[in-house]
């Protein structure tokens, strides 16, 4: 083989890999450029702690074991932010959570039964379930609630003990106010 014909080949196939490399780019731009920027950004951010991750294994500082269910969080909580995204048509994500089944106790003093949980449920007045993910291991995603839905939750589970207590409260001025109904009005 010659030397300019090695060359050519060399040159050729550098044009190939830049090509691919730059299809590949615009292929990811084009499919983040669907989502507006709070989605964007976190999908990203999601990228970089791919790239973490993979550096990490890379240098042999974490067992494959630990790689593999770190990568597949990561999946999960990308599959359910282009979910949320895309079923709301909103550049919003609430803070996820994906934890295995034997993870859950990370996020709960007393973790519930995976099995009975429902989507939308609310689990301790702080997360709010959003579905199982299958990525190698089945993840359960969780939105963790904001200050203020946290608050409303508290203060309706508040008025709720108040009322079932009814008959018991001490100061007559609470007790009035649940008594009081509105006038029924008639027209002459």
């Amino acid at each position: 083989m010659s030397y300019t014909r090695l060359i050519r080949l060399a040159f050729i196939g550098s044009l190939m890999i830049l090509g691919s490399g730059l299809m590949v780019s615009a292929q990811t731009a084009r499919s983040n450029g669907q989502f507006g920027p709070v989605v964007s950004a976190y999908l990203g951010y999601l990228r970089n702690e791919q790239e973490v991750v993979d550096d990490r294994a890379s240098r042999h500082e974490i067992s494959p074991a630990y790689y593999r269910r770190n990568s597949n969080r990561i999946r999960a909580l990308r599959q359910m932010a282009i979910q949320i995204a895309r079923e709301t048509q909103n550049d919003y994500l609430p803070e996820l959570e994906a934890v295995a089944g034997d993870e859950l106790r990370l996020l709960f003093e007393r973790p519930p039964r995976f099995q009975t949980l429902k989507v939308g449920e609310v689990v301790q007045t702080t997360f709010r379930y959003l579905g199982a993910v299958r990525s190698g291991d089945f993840f359960y995603v969780f939105a963790r609630l904001d200050p203020y839905e946290q608050a409303e939750l508290l203060e309706k589970r508040k008025d709720l003990h108040d009322n079932a207590a009814g008959s018991t409260v001490s100061n007559p001025m609470s007790r009035a106010k649940a008594t009081v109904r509105a006038r029924r009005v008639s027209t002459p």
